[in-house]
């Protein structure tokens, strides 16, 4: 009797941990979410204000300092990095991820009210339906698994296919003009290597609770986050002024979640459920999708871009 009396006493702080263990990811990578969206918008408003360019354009990232709104936007990218960080040394690479196709909604919610601009009904029909999509697609997928450590072997492979990708889709955009496509080109090349970062993120941050600060420092996936994370960096940078946010943003968006899932599964050996579950699964992306294109379409969206002429006006001294 008392064996059994204190297997019932130790059952719910068991249960309070694997609750812990579910909700500090999600809200960390909420928390992220948010702060990326802030930082789109600032940092949308400051490409605005420089001289566009054919190329891709290193001096960018030196006109853009001299603008306070991108520094600021850069806090909030800060702000967003260490949410996600806590975020993937709390919870899979699967949940946490997916989690920031809310970035879309947000940034949109986030542009009407810096932009004193009022959000449609079907805007905010869209927004949910994003939403709506993603916690079905969450809870039918039950993403499972936190692996700490990745062998090398499989780090190889997956990082060149990744490369070679943002290779094929950078070239592609300097191949097209200025516009939606060469936008979209440059918002996945982003994604990709968004979600690279992330996973990469997630094996330096558990070096730096196994090993300490000595074993982060001297980690190669330290570094190489941190270099994926300034190529994505630069990356968005160009992709901003290549076109419509709204052709830049879900290729953005929707291609991070993507990828990282199939990283997850790959390299960390997360797990998601099959059978019969992935029909409801389905059903959640496809709302997802539906959802996105909503709010591209939007008219609202429109004002997320500013014509040529504004830009060059604004760039003047």
């Amino acid at each position: 009797m008392a064996g059994a009396g204190t297997a019932d006493v130790a059952r719910p702080p068991i249960r309070e941990v694997a609750t812990l263990h579910t909700v500090l990811p999600v809200v960390f990578a909420i928390c992220a979410a948010f702060s990326n969206a802030v930082a789109t918008v600032l940092q949308r408003k400051a490409a605005l204000t420089v001289p566009a360019s054919q190329g891709l354009r290193a001096g960018l990232i030196v006109d853009l300092l001299r603008r306070p709104v991108w520094l600021a936007g850069i806090l909030a990218v800060i702000g967003a990095a260490v949410c996600q960080a806590l975020a993937l040394a709390t919870g899979p690479l699967t949940i946490v991820q997916p989690l920031f196709v809310l970035e879309l909604p947000l940034t949109l919610i986030v542009a009407s009210l810096l932009m004193h601009r009022h959000l449609p009904g079907t805007g905010w029909l869209a927004v949910t339906v994003v939403v709506a999509g993603l916690a079905v697609a969450l809870a039918a997928a039950a993403p499972a698994g936190n692996r700490t450590h990745v062998a090398l072997d499989r780090w190889i492979p997956a990082l060149a296919v990744c490369a070679g990708a943002v290779v094929a889709l950078a070239v592609a955009a300097l191949r097209r003009p200025e516009g939606r496509a060469r936008a979209a080109c440059l918002g996945a090349a982003t994604a990709i290597s968004y979600a690279v970062t992330a996973a990469l993120m997630k094996a330096a941050t558990h070096i730096l609770d196994d090993q300490g600060l000595v074993g982060f420092l001297t980690a190669w996936q330290t570094y190489a986050f941190a270099a994926t994370g300034v190529c994505a960096l630069f990356l968005l940078e160009n992709a901003m002024q290549a076109g419509p946010l709204v052709a830049s943003q879900p290729a953005l968006t929707l291609g991070d979640a993507l990828v990282s899932l199939a990283l997850g599964i790959t390299l960390y050996e997360e797990t998601i459920r099959s059978g019969w579950w992935l029909l409801p699964q389905l059903f959640g992306v496809a709302l997802i999708a539906a959802g996105v294109l909503a709010l591209a379409r939007i008219p609202f969206t429109q004002s997320l871009v500013a014509p040529d002429e504004e830009r060059e006006s604004a760039a003047a001294p």
